[in-house]
């Protein structure tokens, strides 16, 4: 009976690593970003997510056919910041604020104002 005992315990140490590492993945929330760029019919869409540890990912496409990625962190308990990266080249800062459901940001893009909202 040890031996049966044995392999008990190592499947429960295997379920319950499992079901951490499961617990972890689902520890985000995504939600939908969408903006434009001020003096300009360029607009974008795309998605946000945030991590429980306090930075995150946003990728937005613009209907001029850029694909942008940023990278953010919150810097205070409901404000952060980051930076894009675009496919046609241009980069730029960008700031937030967060109600935790959604929230509204501006930046700067390329040397162009732009401003977003996202919800979740």
């Amino acid at each position: 009976m040890k031996n049966g005992t044995t392999h008990i315990k190592a499947y429960s140490m295997r379920a319950a690593l499992i079901a951490a590492v499961l617990s972890l993945a689902a520890c985000s929330v995504t939600g939908r970003v969408q903006g434009s760029v001020q003096n300009s019919d360029e607009t974008f869409t795309g998605s946000v997510t945030g991590y429980l540890s306090r930075d995150g990912t946003l990728t937005v496409s613009s209907n001029k056919g850029a694909v942008c990625d940023g990278v953010w962190t919150f810097t205070a308990a409901r404000i952060g910041e980051g930076v894009f990266k675009c496919s046609d080249g241009r980069t730029g800062p960008f700031r937030f604020v967060s109600t935790g459901a959604r929230g509204s940001g501006s930046g700067s893009l390329g040397g162009q104002m732009f401003t977003f909202t996202f919800e979740r």
